[in-house]
């Protein structure tokens, strides 16, 4: 069995971890079940009242894993009672005996969440191809069901349990209201390499006491998806096992809504989607090896579809993140990657941005351009890349980090 292994916390990390509230209708507890790692928590078990309802959102990868698969199926069904979370392991690519630890898992949850194995969802991370033997959970899960916590230090100990080359637990909070109605939203992430989420190896879970349907739930968690986690990469690379949900318990007891375009909504709207890029971007600060903590703003597109698109192909650029990395203000990498991306552009009307110094306009240097400057900028932890295609009015924004010696020698040993 492999120890965890201890690495330096990402110079992008938090200085202080928020502490999570208490949220009526979920409790957590975490165990240490030997799924690959000793030493180490590595089962997160979250208890969750009667009648709360799910929302997922799921890797885009034609070759899912069996968790994503159950969870697919099961969302919508008959609510949810119950998420279990392994690290270490991600039940992917194992074929019927992947199936078969699901529906093993799912019924030990069962049987400890006294409901029914569809009401259970089930997440897994870590190594692909590898066996997970399921009967690891007996007694685990029915222990953690008898001493789930709501307090801060349980939310603490979740956002570690899922961690597997994360350097730091991601979490969040909000408060918001609904028609009046004081509602609560926290949520955990882990994710620091194979980080390029297309759904919506990443999972975050997000908890609210809200009442809300699950059809409301569902559209709201989309399209928060959309300008959060789905505007994040670290290397480019989709993973089996990507998996985003929402769960409402329905505690707080708010007036009943049945439309997500309520305008009493507003407000938790703007606050799930605040919670959810919070969530995205220290997935990027914790990028496996990263030192520098990237923004990338693409306007002046055709459409924010194809601005997207240029984000991401600038975004991924080994070449461009390897200059971030040697503090290198290349711009010519960022004229190349929105060359390469397919997308609408016209070289004499590109203008480029380090910071706020712009190093390219008209389809040449910038005629006061200083390096000094631009260097000046590239120094930073936090850098924006800015390009203007003067082309339209589409517009993105998505977030990445550099790429460092780190990221080759975390991931050349991944798996020993």
């Amino acid at each position: 069995m492999a120890s965890a292994k201890t690495v330096p916390v990402s110079p992008l990390a938090p200085t202080h971890q928020p502490d999570l509230p208490t949220i009526a209708g979920v409790g957590l507890a975490t165990a240490q079940a030997g799924i690959r790692y000793s030493g180490r928590t590595d089962v997160l078990y979250v208890a969750l009242a009667e009648g709360t309802e799910a929302a997922g959102v799921f890797t885009r990868s034609r070759c899912p894993s069996a968790p994503v698969d159950w969870c697919r199926h099961a969302l919508g069904s008959t609510g949810a009672r119950a998420l279990v979370v392994n690290s270490g392991n991600a039940n992917a690519f194992t074929g019927a005996r992947g199936r078969e630890a699901v529906e093993l898992t799912a019924a030990i949850a069962a049987r400890a969440a006294d409901c029914a194995p569809e009401a259970v969802f089930i997440a897994s991370t870590g190594v692909i191809g590898e066996p997970l033997d399921a009967t690891k959970f007996e007694g685990v899960l029915a222990d953690c069901a008898a001493r789930t916590d709501g307090g801060p230090t349980a939310w603490s100990a979740a956002a570690q349990a899922i961690m597997t080359t994360d350097t730091f637990p991601k979490l969040a909070t909000r408060r918001a209201s609904i028609d009046g109605t004081a509602v609560t939203l926290n949520g955990i992430a882990k994710g620091a390499g194979m980080i390029a989420p297309d759904m919506a190896t990443m999972l975050s879970f997000a908890f609210t006491d809200a009442a809300l349907p699950q059809a409301v739930l569902q559209d709201l968690l989309s399209a928060g998806t959309a300008k959060s986690f789905n505007c994040v990469t670290v290397d480019g690379d989709t993973s089996t096992s990507d998996t985003l949900m929402l769960f409402a318990t329905g505690a707080a007891g708010n007036a009943a809504i049945t439309d997500a375009a309520d305008p009493r909504l507003a407000d938790f709207r703007d606050k799930l989607d605040d919670l959810l890029v919070e969530l995205a971007q220290l997935v990027a600060k914790d990028g496996e090896g990263a030192r520098k903590f990237v923004t990338v703003r693409v306007e002046g597109a055709t459409s924010d579809a194809s601005a997207h698109r240029i984000a991401m192909s600038i975004a991924n650029s080994p070449l461009v993140k390897t200059a971030v990395a040697g503090e290198d203000a290349n711009w010519g990498r960022v004229v190349m990657a929105v060359g390469k991306a397919g997308e609408p552009a016209d070289r004499d009307r590109l203008a480029i941005w380090f910071g706020d110094v712009r190093v390219a306009r008209e389809g040449a240097r910038d005629p006061d351009y200083s390096e000094d400057a631009a260097s000046a900028v590239m120094r930073e932890s936090d850098i924006e890349i800015r390009v203007e295609l003067g082309l339209g009015e589409g517009a993105a924004r998505v977030w990445t980090c550099d790429l460092t010696q780190g990221y080759i020698a975390i991931n050349g040993d991944y798996r020993s």
